[in-house]
């Protein structure tokens, strides 16, 4: 597609990275602030009319919320502002498979600060996409082709 690519563990502040490696999940206080900055960084390609990619574990609903519509989304108690930014036009792609083939892929990734260890927190926190978000869910069953081509389509198709 020829669309930047940004992967949000690059954007974990050092405190996320160090909990993680040792074992301890994140929360939402961890990660909200984190998420505020994928927002401002899918903001700023969007203003500057370049399609991207973010890989990110967007396992809330909020997480997603947040993504869409930056630090606005958490504010709730203060009015929108005139001429305030637009909500980003985001589809998500949930992709989704058996517990045991994401433990399997964790395994063999090396030099990651997030061990294998915490994929049960992250199954716990997980709310998978669903209306009204902008979505589509992957089966990572598949082959890495056809994940991607599914994606592909999907995109090129609006």
């Amino acid at each position: 597609l020829r669309w930047k690519f940004y992967d949000a563990d690059d954007y974990h502040p050092l405190e996320n990275k160090k909990k993680m490696a040792e074992g301890i999940p994140l929360n939402d206080e961890d990660r909200i602030p984190w998420l505020c900055v994928l927002h401002d960084v899918l903001r700023r390609e969007d203003l500057s009319k370049q399609d991207a990619i973010l890989a990110c574990s967007a396992l809330k609903k909020m997480y997603r919320h947040v993504l869409v519509n930056g630090a606005s989304a958490i504010e709730s108690s203060q009015p929108e502002q005139p001429g305030g930014n637009p909500a980003l036009n985001i589809l998500f792609v949930h992709l989704d498979g058996p517990r045991d083939i994401i433990a399997g892929r964790l395994v063999k990734r090396r030099g990651h600060f997030m061990p294998p260890e915490l994929l049960k927190s992250q199954f716990d926190t997980l709310e998978p996409p669903s209306a009204p978000e902008n979505f589509i869910t992957v089966s990572l069953e598949k082959s890495l082709p056809e994940i991607v081509l599914e994606i592909e389509s999907t995109i090129l198709q609006g």
